[in-house]
């Protein structure tokens, strides 16, 4: 047989192998009830009607004042939406619906202790307790409109409290995820010139009450070595009237907001007019080197558009109880936990702990005793609990019409899973693709319109043109069986504003490299560059292949990570899975494919063998990894995040750097024994 050379590709192109699933049908029981029915959303967000389309989205908002212009493109690509108009996060989210739901459940906050009772606050406790809160910061702080705040708080109530006090006042919120280290947040502090520091002295995480305001004394410290330290330190209390730290407060600079709040007892605190092109808040975006990039979101844009996909694409209703399982530290936790559902007037979940403690049942206890109906999780989290216990979902009697999936791509095995054990086959299920930059939803179906085809996020949500490039510009067009870079062609209001104090860094990281007009302030000269691969389908629907760095050139094949990935996770014994590339003398460099398995199964030669044969089968004998090592558990974040660096470490002999932050540093070891006795 004749030796043929390797296919050449573009940098932009991933071999691409996978099958295209077949469809399933919402249930006609969603349909009925579902916000949207009619396909007409499709003509009415078409490309003709844009940018007055999004009037749709913000008249689902109270404005103290209408806007003059939709979109102005004057300064591209810093996009300004519904300019002139006049608004308040805070009040859209709490005071709007006071008049007829003032007692209707806006948070139900989850303790992890399931010996503590559930804390369900009502519209009217939570207008009360964010009031009380904004006078404190405005009148003891001294915080105006403009000023910057960093939060470091865990998945208590105490944080969307505070989030919606510092829109209330016009205060630029910057949220930094609690399991980040004290030397994160200090940076953060200090690109953010933020004034006030506010955490929480201990939360709960698998168990233990962790001491978290220790890391506040460290965060300080950072931001003091930058000349920025804050000014005051606000400690809420996890347990009120009881100090659960074991760090000293600093005199003079730290502060119990729980003994603040009884001095501002009954204020009432009038909500700021802000501009909708006010910034709202920052959110810095995760695993990025050099200096800290936060994404500034703006008032009016941003809450239009988390509105908007919330009532379309998530189906929330206000009778609805609302569920995501993200982390309020993290975009979609504050579009789509906060700002989104409350501007709904839903009941919103917040759960402060892990979602498999003290067992896999927990999640399942959670839905079927407040009655969630609409279900919000990440294929890392969908991929844990199906681990933990693969038949457990089936012993409790919650019913879910709508569960949506979001942060990565999702294996089709795990998406079955998720469908016919989780939804019980009743639900709808949103795969949906965005990123920290954009706001909310970029490519979804709409529930109850279009189909849902496992592996496949969908065609763009209205009002979003999606285009797939290669690395000259050109667009690849649908059904061609080849991926590029996903560009998404048009602005929309979620799109963050800026990055702050680094304007240029937008410009060149998102816009320049597909920008046909430097010169020009139309919009269609300006795409936006996501920075993953995707593959565009006949029927419309785009396929998320991950992050284009997230490809191993094996001989002159670009293979996706995620596609050999999830050929892994269809060998049953199998629960998770991560790929790293490692050198190789012969074909430059190769995978080698780590995976943990489901409760009952054991690591074997036969089993590794077995892995290999079937990704090799389903991919191609290009695709077999070198090596497939079955490990107790993967180095996650707190987050659940599986850390493929430090994998990569271990298979080329490296540094795994610092690991303390870990949720399990203790695998690590365990992982390199692995893999040294089998080389």
């Amino acid at each position: 047989m004749a030796k043929t050379d390797p296919v050449e590709t573009t940098e932009a192109q991933l071999a691409v192998h996978w099958k295209e699933e077949d469809y399933y049908y919402p249930p006609v029981s969603f349909i009925a009830q579902a916000n949207v029915t009619d396909a007409s959303i499709l003509e009415r967000f078409s490309e003709k009607n844009f940018p007055e389309c999004y009037k749709e989205y913000a008249d689902l908002l109270t404005w103290y004042k209408y806007w003059g212009k939709t979109l102005d493109t004057s300064n591209p690509p810093f996009w300004k939406w519904f300019v002139g108009g006049e608004l308040n996060a805070c009040y859209n989210c709490v005071d709007r619906h006071l008049p007829k739901n003032r007692n209707k459940t806006a948070l139900h906050f989850v303790p992890e202790p399931e010996n503590e009772p559930i804390q369900h606050i009502t519209y009217q406790e939570l207008w009360v307790r964010v009031n009380e809160l904004a006078a404190v910061l405005r009148d003891f702080c001294g915080l105006k409109r403009g000023d910057r705040v960093t939060l470091h708080l865990p998945m208590t109530a105490e944080l969307p409290i505070t989030m919606l006090a510092c829109a209330r006042l016009g205060i630029i919120h910057s949220q930094v995820f609690s399991g980040f280290s004290g030397q994160a947040c200090g940076e953060r502090i200090a690109d953010s010139q933020s004034r006030v520091l506010i955490t929480m002295d201990a939360y709960y995480r698998a168990g233990k009450l962790l001491d978290h305001k220790q890391l506040a004394d460290i965060a300080a410290d950072k931001a003091q070595s930058e000349n920025a330290a804050p000014e005051k330190v606000l400690v809420w209390q996890r347990h009120p009237g009881k100090y659960s730290s074991q760090t000293a407060l600093v005199t003079g600079r730290d502060f119990i907001v729980n003994d603040l709040l009884p001095q501002y007892r009954g204020r009432r605190v009038e909500p700021e007019h802000m501009l909708a092109t006010d910034p709202l808040f920052l959110m810095y975006t995760s695993g990025s080197t050099g200096r800290p990039k936060a994404c500034q979101h703006s008032t009016g844009g941003y809450l239009a558009y988390v509105a908007g996909t919330s009532k379309y694409i998530q189906d929330i209703h206000p009778e609805d109880v609302y569920w995501c399982m993200a982390d309020i530290g993290w975009i979609t936790g504050h579009s789509y936990i906060v700002y989104g559902p409350l501007a709904l007037g839903a009941s919103s979940v917040v759960y402060e702990g892990v979602p498999t403690h003290p067992d896999a049942g927990r999640s399942w206890r959670i839905a079927e005793e407040l009655g969630v109906n609409i279900f919000h999780t990440s294929p890392t989290a969908i991929r844990a609990l199906r681990r933990a216990g693969e038949d457990i979902p089936a012993r409790y009697n919650y019913h879910f019409k709508h569960m949506t999936t979001v942060g990565e791509p999702i294996e089709p095995e795990v998406w079955r899973w998720y469908y016919e054990v989780v939804g019980k086959k009743e639900a709808v299920i949103v795969d949906t693709w965005w990123q920290t930059e954009n706001g909310g939803f970029l490519c979804s179906t709409v529930p109850a319109i279009a189909p849902m085809k496992p592996g496949s996020a969908g065609p763009g949500v209205p009002g979003i043109y999606p285009v797939i490039y290669d690395d000259e510009g050109k667009e690849i067009p649908a059904g061609a069986g080849q991926a590029g870079n996903i560009c998404i062609r048009n602005p929309w209001p979620g799109l963050m504003q800026t990055i702050w104090g680094d304007p240029e860094r937008m410009t060149r990281q998102y816009f320049e490299r597909y920008c046909k007009d430097k010169k020009s302030t139309d919009w269609h000269d300006w795409p936006y560059l996501a920075g993953d691969g995707a593959v565009h389908a006949a029927d419309g629907y785009f396929r998320i292949l991950g992050r284009i760095d997230d490809v191993i050139n094996v001989a002159g094949h670009r293979l996706g990570t995620k596609e050999i990935e999830s050929a892994a996770l269809t060998v049953p014994e199998v629960a998770e899975a991560a790929v790293v590339p490692v050198p190789d003398e012969l074909k430059g460099r190769v995978p080698e494919l780590y995976v943990s398995l489901k409760p009952g199964f054991e690591a074997s030669p036969e089993l590794s063998a077995k892995i290999a044969a079937v990704i090799a089968e389903q991919i191609g004998p290009i695709a077999k990894p070198k090596h497939v090592w079955i490990v107790p558990d993967m180095p996650k974040t707190r987050s659940g995040k599986i850390m493929r660096r430090i994998l990569t470490a271990v298979s080329t002999k490296g540094n795994t750097g610092d690991i303390t932050t870990l949720a399990n540093p203790d695998v690590v070891e365990i992982i390199r024994s692995t893999v040294q006795k089998g080389t």
